[in-house]
């Protein structure tokens, strides 16, 4: 049996090909000082003891493991079990990385935050943790991502962020990620970069993993007392990765427990269509530091994605987890936008959840799994998050009238208000 996880910690930067530390000159001692920082704070207790202490009672941690007996009824067959990330404070599992990368943070001595985000969920735990720690907070996102996720947005406003609109390239997470980039570099001595996925320059696919680690812990401790064995097999959904990494990472050395990704296969496999790495045609290349699978073109040109949930929309994904997908540890599939909506919808009903369209990517392939295995076969899916963030685009898909009715009538008395002041 392969020891995965020695094989991947990543002490070196790499997992097999894939990861190391690409950027420029002037970014590398940052680096440095956070690897060295990362290295000291992972493994003090005190600094552990505050971490918990701040998952347990600011987080909500542990999140709830739920079996779906409703939905393992319908779909008859395996025994569905879910992993309700999105009950964490913020809506998903981001914070616990973000609390993590803050209080290093704050050890290392930087006054300020800045953090890239694409659905907005990583910009909302972000800036909800600088504001618990107290430290200045600074989020870049697309401006395509700013209209399609406006009520995160708010959020993040709320809790006394700067909202920086990225208008170059695409628009989308990848341009809000070399905005970050370019930040830190000409502000790095008093500023982090809390990069939110398992990606990017080392040490951040390891240290991303680190603290996001905390489900899998969970997952495997509450599955034994459940059913008092491990179960068959574990769903994610992948984008850069930050939520599958640390779901699988307690799991990645026993075999016998298959592990499955979830790529957003968008409305079709043509370019431009999908954001399947993976299951797509991703190929290897290095882009924003690191190096791993990504959607380009023959000349290393990112190629355009799509994705139906913002936070899947991206060309790249992180080493570990293309590591993992040479070695056949983690399968993947690539999940259609209307497959994701079906899912959404099926586990609202079944189980009353509302499922954040990410996760929904992994309910869907897990509904597949379930009627493809034996009665007795048991499958957790991490549900990543939660769906109020995506009622826009849901109530869309779903051709909502009565929704878009009483936006428009919400517009008419608000600027009637405004009219009687």
């Amino acid at each position: 049996m392969a020891n995965f996880k020695s094989m991947v910690d990543g002490s070196d930067g790499f997992f097999g090909e894939y990861g190391g530390r690409y950027v420029a000159e002037i970014l590398q001692p940052n680096l440095t000082e956070l690897e060295i920082g990362f290295k000291k704070y992972i493994n003090d207790p005190a600094f552990q003891k505050e971490f918990n202490d701040i998952l347990k009672n600011f987080v909500g941690r542990p999140t709830p493991l739920l079996f779906a007996e409703n939905a393992t009824k319908q779909l008859g067959g395996a025994n569905i079990y879910l992993k309700l990330e999105g009950l964490a404070n913020t809506g998903a599992h981001k914070i616990n990385n973000a609390i993590g990368q803050s209080l290093l943070a704050k050890k290392l001595g930087k006054k300020r935050i800045i953090a890239e985000t694409g659905a907005g969920q990583h910009g909302v735990a972000t800036a909800s943790a600088c504001a618990r720690v107290g430290i200045e907070c600074e989020i870049f996102m697309g401006e395509v991502d700013i209209a399609r996720q406006r009520p995160n947005v708010f959020w993040m406003e709320l809790f006394g962020a700067k909202v920086t609109p990225v208008t170059t390239g695409t628009k989308t997470l990848k341009d809000a990620v070399n905005a970050a980039l370019r930040e830190w570099a000409e502000r790095h001595s008093d500023t982090h970069y809390l990069l939110g996925s398992a990606l990017g320059p080392s040490p951040f696919p390891d240290m991303v993993r680190e603290f996001q680690s905390v489900i899998g812990k969970e997952t495997k401790h509450q599955f034994l007392e459940m059913a008092g064995k491990l179960p068959d097999c574990l769903v994610a959904c992948v984008g850069g990765g930050s939520n599958a990494i640390g779901f699988f990472n307690e799991f990645l050395d026993n075999e016998d427990i298959k592990l499955y990704g979830a790529e957003a296969g968008g409305i079709g496999r043509s370019p431009g269509e999908n954001a399947a790495r993976i299951a797509g045609y991703g190929s290897v290349g290095i882009v924003q530091g690191y190096k791993s699978k990504f959607l380009q073109d023959k000349d290393g040109q990112l190629l355009a994605t799509h994705s139906i949930s913002a936070g899947l929309d991206y060309a790249g994904i992180g080493p570990q987890l293309a590591y993992l997908a040479d070695n056949k540890r983690i399968e993947f599939s690539a999940v259609l936008d209307t497959e994701v909506i079906d899912a959404f919808k099926f586990f609202a009903k079944t189980e009353g959840i509302l499922a954040a369209l990410e996760s929904s990517h992994a309910l869907a392939l897990a509904m597949k799994l379930a009627k493809s295995l034996p009665k007795d076969s048991n499958i957790v899916v991490n549900v990543s998050g939660r769906g109020d963030k995506d009622i826009f685009i849901t109530a869309s898909a779903l051709g909502d009238e009565k929704w878009f009715n009483f936006l428009k009538d919400e517009v008419k008395r608000d600027e009637n208000k405004r009219k009687d002041r």
